[in-house]
């Protein structure tokens, strides 16, 4: 497609390349909605709090899965885990269906021109993803935001006007936390997450996270100056968004309210005059490359599975005496979980009000995936997470946001928990949601972990910085290099 060509959304909105928006995306590990924009106590993130107050910022998004891979696969092709391949995570030998196109495929296509900066974990190939330019040598944010702002400065300097999508992904609030990398928060002076127990080690846990949030919070407000001095804050949309949960017991891993939530915030064009505003409405993380496409004027191809929020993004603040803009685009958001460090096969639909929660394995109430269980907040569990798990699970969200009474046998609760179990079942079959049985996906798992722990029992995996692949911020270095078959995993 030539410069001057036009694309036309799905809603019959036009754009010529003269008037084509720009993204800036923004994307970070394991951090859910801690920062203090959303309430959180004790953490310093100033950049990300004035870009939230001019912003778009969702409180109610919610990723379709709460561990990397899934959860990013969704937000960049618009389709659910189950539909787009991603199952479980990349370094386990999970990648894209052959059949799925990705935001950058779909943009480059479009004519825009895009690049991706650090962290990625949606395939062993980063060539897959469709970038045009990328570097995944380094996802530390000092690094990736010097290699953003210099990509931005060399378009500008070179006279490139075509659109561009920017992807900046940090691996910073991803564990561990090195105190001579993030200088700690004083434990003392900081909030404990209600779903969490008000402990000394939880304490000196959140602490060393809080020390990496600021650490990642000053890269962004670099990159946000650079934005403004090129003067392309007058002409780009960026977003900001986490991949899923905290990596705390009782959030990632696991589909409460803490382990799906996300933070995502979307700055509009200075040239389109909308005022920052709250957006409380549900938002699923298939909705984010719908949306992105819409609003740039890009159709949304049939096989995208969310649905766009464009047109209330874009009806700005409700008129005085009116709660709303727009009409309610979800009303529910599905999230599901297969596999992470074992075969866990969970599937769940929540609203506003209620969640509702089908668990298809017996397992423990909680499957803590390999960093939280080596975690200091693990230590301080009670022993509750090694009781049974319930096969069904509802909750009251107006009276229990963190889930903790299950009230799937109380009769009170009959027609909303019957509700929600058809919609569930609605959305499998919808979507084709097919379960290996017990047997097959329990073996599944066993294969990657053991393919896992003999990488990790090599020379190369002894070397320093090199222990958990799911921990590494060096990009060659987060993929196993060979699946059990001798091919690229």
């Amino acid at each position: 497609m030539d410069s001057a060509s036009v694309t036309t959304s799905s809603t019959g909105t036009a754009a010529t390349s003269a008037q084509r928006d720009n993204i800036v995306f923004v994307h970070w590990h394991d951090l859910g909605r801690h920062l203090s924009c959303y309430g959180a106590e004790g953490v310093d993130s100033p950049h990300l709090d004035a870009l939230a107050a001019e912003s778009i910022r969702l409180t109610n998004a919610h990723a379709t899965a709460p561990l990397c891979s899934p959860s990013r696969g969704s937000l960049f092709t618009g389709r659910y885990p189950h539909s787009n391949g991603l199952v479980g995570l990349a370094h386990h030998g999970f990648e894209y269906n052959d059949d799925v196109l990705t935001l950058p495929q779909l943009l480059g296509g479009a004519g825009w021109r895009t690049a991706l900066f650090g962290m990625q974990h949606e395939s062993s190939d980063p060539e897959r993803l469709g970038f045009d330019e990328l570097d995944v040598s380094d996802s530390l944010c000092d690094y990736v935001t010097e290699r953003s702002q210099d990509w931005l400065r060399a378009r500008q300097s070179a006279g490139d006007e075509s659109p561009f999508l920017l992807t900046a992904g940090f691996f910073e609030t991803h564990r561990p936390y090195p105190a001579d990398q993030y200088p700690p928060a004083d434990p003392h002076r900081l909030g404990v997450p209600g779903f969490l127990p008000d402990a000394r080690p939880v304490r000196e846990d959140l602490a060393g996270l809080l020390g990496s949030i600021t650490k990642a919070d000053a890269a962004v407000g670099r990159l946000l100056a650079t934005i403004a001095e090129l003067g392309l804050d007058e002409s780009t949309w960026v977003v900001f968004i986490t991949d899923h949960g905290l990596a705390f017991p009782r959030a990632k891993s696991t589909l409460y309210r803490e382990g799906t939530g996300v933070a995502c915030i979307v700055r509009p064009p200075r040239r389109r005059a909308l005022a920052g505003r709250v957006y409380p409405d549900m938002f699923s993380g298939v909705d984010l490359t719908p949306t992105l496409l819409e609003l740039l004027g890009v159709e949304i191809p049939d096989s995208i599975e969310g649905v766009s929020h464009a047109d209330a993004f874009l009806a700005g603040r409700p008129a005085p005496g009116r709660s709303r803009s727009h009409p309610v685009v979800r009303d529910e958001v599905f999230t599901e979980k297969t596999y992470h460090d074992n075969f866990d096969p969970i599937r769940a639909v929540r609203t506003r009000n209620y969640a509702y929660i089908e668990n298809y394995s017996q397992r423990p109430a909680l499957s803590l995936p390999l960093d939280i269980r080596d975690s200091p907040s693990a230590l301080a569990l009670d022993g509750s997470q090694d009781l049974p798990r319930p096969a069904k699970e509802f909750y009251d969200l107006r009276v229990d946001p963190y889930e903790r009474v299950n009230l799937i046998a109380d009769p009170q609760y009959a027609d909303e928990i019957a509700d929600l179990a058809g919609r569930l079942t609605g959305w499998r079959e919808s979507t084709g949601d097919r379960l290996p049985d017990e047997r097959t996906g329990n073996a599944i798992a066993r294969e990657f972990m053991a393919r896992y722990q003999r990488q990790l029992a090599s020379d190369y995996a002894a070397e320093p910085e090199r222990q958990l692949p799911s921990r590494r911020p060096r990009g060659s270095e987060r993929e196993l290099r060979e699946n059990g078959r001798g091919e690229r995993a």
